[in-house]
């Protein structure tokens, strides 16, 4: 468990960009068990492109481990590294795909990002690695 360099670390700061590598791993005790783990995130934020206004989220992320697992800290830290990013909501979503994805190398992976009505108008972007 060296590599994992956030869990029990008080005094690290959130990152200043997303970046794949912020997502720490460790081994799948159970490689050849197809299982589903699934994640919640209801205070996500990043920025509008345009405006540089708030856009809040709640991301979901659902993935069966393939020889590595992601450490829930470090996706927290990974997450929390959008909120002074200027983006799109479906480019943010594919943006934690990809991350993810590059991360972990799940058999499955879904990420479903559900951001919160602006103008009366709600956007979810939903990326499925089965599809």
């Amino acid at each position: 468990m060296k590599e994992l360099t956030l869990l029990g670390n008080s005094k690290q700061s959130f990152p200043e960009k997303p970046s794949y590598e912020t997502l720490e791993t460790f081994p799948n005790r159970n490689p050849d068990r197809d299982y589903w783990v699934k994640f919640d995130c209801t205070d996500f934020t990043s920025l509008c492109p345009v405006t540089g206004q708030p856009d809040f989220a709640k991301i979901h992320i659902e993935y069966m481990p393939g020889e590595r697992c992601v450490e829930t800290k470090s996706l927290k830290f990974y997450l929390a590294s959008f909120r002074s990013q200027r983006d799109f909501n479906e480019n943010i979503t594919n943006r934690i795909f990809d991350d993810f994805k590059k991360a972990c190398e799940p058999k499955r992976l879904i990420v479903e990002g559900q951001f919160h009505a602006r103008g009366g108008i709600s956007l979810t972007t939903r990326v499925d690695s089965a599809e």
